[in-house]
């Protein structure tokens, strides 16, 4: 068999990384209010003052949603 067909379909549905619902649940933010910020485009730095947590917690939440997304599910189908 192929490379390419064996590996068609063999990684999870789901993703292997927390979703940024949780991880702002962690970091004690509120979820919608976050993605609120980011549609305004505030920076980091705002949203930091706005919420009142760290700017690095601020700067990863928000790269995070950059680069993953709502909910960073993978799929291999």
């Amino acid at each position: 068999m192929e490379d390419n067909q064996r590996d068609k379909g063999s990684f999870p549905p789901w993703s292997r990384i927390p979703s940024l619902q949780e991880m702002t649940a962690e970091a004690g933010v509120d979820h919608d209010r976050f993605i609120q910020f980011i549609k305004n485009n505030r920076t980091a730095e705002e949203i930091s003052r706005q919420m009142g947590i760290s700017v690095e917690t601020a700067r990863t939440l928000y790269e995070h949603f950059m680069h993953y997304g709502i909910s960073s599910v993978i799929g291999g189908d």
